[in-house]
């Protein structure tokens, strides 16, 4: 019992990383005032960006690099499901992939992992975030989304030369790096992951279906619920799943509270920037409190310069059907699995 309670709390290893912190708190706060100034929510996707390409520490080896893969990745992501949220039938197909991608990435280890959570939350916002703002198509999404990691890259190099360091620091060989996967992946029982990755394609499948068929405002509240759930390491475990989900409607509980305490777009800015900030200096190394941390700080900033918190029971009805669905799914995959196991054990004799 103490193991697993040492991991749940060791949220930071390591001294904190204030640099990146830092970073994360100036790349956000730029479009942050701007829409603020402006009244143009259309900046809270340069905030997204920039706060995504902060996740990446641009001191270590692979950091430029990763910097700019999610950019790319993330204003792809965010412009399909802008793209997708008037379609049911590509929104089922587009959630599905980024849920059998989640589920191949949490394959080859955390690190893997935390780049596809990032994907696919940037997918949910920009599904949940279609009819809000005052864009009408995916390409400016994307842009506006390039150009908030494009200024946090400014940042990083500015860092780097800070710290007296290469302004593109030399690469690695890649061919070693997928050895060191393939061997990592290898490791996990084939029949396991599969059933997650089933797990993880039906339920986002159909979270996006539910999505764009009922036509919710503000659906990433009950996508990023359902995506907060879907954890490799269950083990197959309700009670884990169940646990999980609690953990996301209760987060989910707390953010409303807050948004509707505050009810300005002032001071949700100037609550969320010190968040944003010892967010990202004690980010989590464990992969299930990373979820969690990562998806606070999403919901967060997609919801800064909003003026519609007087919706809050809507707000935790999405949250709540998003984790009913996590659990039917994985009670679906967890009969499966134990019919499976059956088999196997009837067939020798």
């Amino acid at each position: 019992m103490k193991k697993p309670q040492q991991r749940m709390l060791a949220w930071h290893s390591g001294p904190p990383e204030w640099g990146p912190g830092i970073i994360a708190g100036l790349g956000c706060a730029l479009p942050l005032l701007l829409g603020l100034l402006s009244g143009h929510p259309g900046f809270l996707w340069a905030s997204v960006g920039a706060f995504l390409a902060a996740q990446a520490n641009p001191l270590h080896r692979f950091g430029m690099f990763r910097l700019l893969l999610l950019t790319l990745l993330g204003a792809l992501s965010a412009g399909l499901g802008f793209w997708s949220a008037t379609e049911p039938v590509l929104s089922f197909v587009l959630f599905a992939l980024y849920g059998f991608i989640l589920a191949w990435l949490q394959r080859f280890g955390s690190e893997a992992g935390k780049l596809g959570i990032s994907l696919a939350v940037c997918l949910c916002l920009g599904q949940g975030q279609f009819g809000i703002l005052n864009l009408k198509n995916a390409d400016a999404v994307a842009a506006l989304f390039i150009l908030g990691g494009l200024w946090v890259a400014l940042l990083a190099f500015g860092l780097r030369g800070l710290h007296g360091l290469r302004m593109w620091p030399y690469m690695p060989r890649f061919v070693s790096l997928f050895r060191v996967l393939r061997r990592y992946a290898k490791r996990l029982p084939e029949q396991r992951w599969r059933l997650h990755a089933l797990r993880c394609t039906l339920a986002c499948g159909a979270a996006g279906l539910i999505v764009n068929l009922a036509d919710l405002p503000r659906g990433y509240w009950l996508t990023l619920a359902l995506i907060g759930t879907l954890q490799l390491e269950f083990k197959g475990s309700l009670v884990r799943a169940l646990q999980s989900s609690l953990a996301s409607l209760a987060a989910a509980a707390l953010l409303i509270y807050l948004g509707y305490s505050l009810q300005s777009p002032p001071l949700m800015v100037a609550t969320l920037l010190p968040l944003i900030v010892l967010s990202r200096t004690l980010q989590a190394h464990s992969y299930s409190l990373f979820v969690l941390q990562v998806t606070l700080s999403f919901v967060l900033l997609a919801e800064s310069l909003s003026t519609d918190w007087q919706l809050a029971q809507m707000r935790l009805f999405n949250s709540l059907i998003g984790v009913t669905l996590a659990l039917l799914v994985a009670l679906l995959v967890y009969g499966l699995e134990q019919h499976l196991l059956r088999r196997q054990v009837v067939a020798p004799s």
